[in-house]
């Protein structure tokens, strides 16, 4: 059995991204709400069309990858042309895929992705399934549990009893929509056994229920570590990133750079992050990796395509540096 650093557990999908010609877009913007039309039963022609893999799990493992981290992945997908695509894919990245679970007649996550401006609209199908804990997982020292769908509840509490029994791994955890819906109840077994929590201001928000943070980031962070995390990183898009230990606040500004495509902009985040924290360095330069990750991804289509590489990262850094970017405790 391989010697892992990482196993990256949730979900995976195909991504199409589409980009609509401006001409045959109609958007009202207000200051609350943006609307794109489209004309009711005409043929709408795009610009261009790319197809990639997504999801939480898959962006976060490779990331990490690229970023030197021996990873694996845990998925439940089904036995169809999109899971055979995901796995492939995978493959050529170098993420193990020995724990991915292909079920028979079952089909696969799928989305589209409209970019409009920068910004993105998401049509996404998650494919109705029970998730299937693997048999045996290997005891690494570190695991990403991240995003799954409705039928989580089953996975997560067979994960609760596996983790306990092996304690010595460090948990980052990433809830996603289901999760959040699902409400703390759900989730707080979870919490009470992470090590690291990833995830943004709206979020933390809604699962920690102090709303109106805005200016008030240290009780914000301070109400999500009391949920169990021994360390919260909370992302807060253009307003950049904040972490607390449970002694130290310290926050990071971004690093200016023109938006292509947003889609991935926080799993970037979260995976340059954490493969600096597993590397050994200071919450400080993971603060920094997460950054320039996520700088790099927005400026392509897709989540996965502008994942810095660990050779690249030096001159990241170093760009950093001299863009200005501030990292400081507040």
């Amino acid at each position: 059995m391989a010697n892992f650093d990482l196993l990256s557990i949730g979900d995976a999908s195909i991504d199409v991204f589409m980009t609509p010609t401006e001409s045959e877009t109609l958007c009202r913007i207000d200051t609350k709400e943006c609307f794109i039309a489209f004309s009711y039963g005409d043929k709408i022609p795009v610009k261009n069309l790319e197809f990639s893999v997504g999801g939480n799990a898959a962006n976060n493992v490779v990331g990490v990858r690229r970023l030197g981290v021996n990873s694996a992945i845990v998925l439940t997908l089904g036995d169809d042309n999109i899971g055979n695509l995901i796995v492939d894919k995978l493959k050529k990245e170098n993420v193990d895929v020995t724990y991915v679970i292909q079920q028979v007649g079952t089909s696969s996550n799928y989305s589209t992705i409209i970019n409009y401006t920068g910004e993105r609209t998401i049509l996404t199908y998650h494919a109705p399934r029970s998730y299937e804990f693997p048999v045996q997982l290997p005891v690494t020292p570190w695991i990403y549990l991240t995003s799954m769908g409705e039928s989580f509840k089953p996975f997560y509490n067979h994960f609760v009893e596996w983790l306990r029994k092996n304690s010595s791994i460090k948990l980052a955890f990433n809830p996603g929509t289901w999760q959040l819906k699902s409400g703390l109840e759900a989730m707080k077994d979870v919490l009470s056994l992470t090590y690291v929590i990833y995830i943004n201001r709206e979020e933390a928000e809604k699962l920690s229920g102090f709303t109106q943070s805005e200016g008030k980031e240290r009780d914000l962070l301070t109400a999500v570590s009391k949920l169990g995390p021994k360390v919260v990183i909370i992302t807060n898009g253009g307003g950049g990133s904040y972490v607390f230990d449970g002694q130290r606040f310290i926050r990071a500004g971004i690093l200016p750079v023109d938006a292509y495509e947003r889609t991935g902009a926080g799993d970037a985040f979260g995976s340059g992050s954490l493969a600096a924290i597993i590397k050994g360095k200071s919450l400080e330069e993971a603060l920094l990796w997460g950054t320039v990750n996520s700088a790099s991804v927005i400026g392509y289509v897709g989540p996965q395509k502008g994942l810095v590489k660990e050779s690249d990262m030096p001159e990241w850094l170093e760009r950093c540096k001299s863009s200005g970017v501030k990292v400081e405790e507040f």
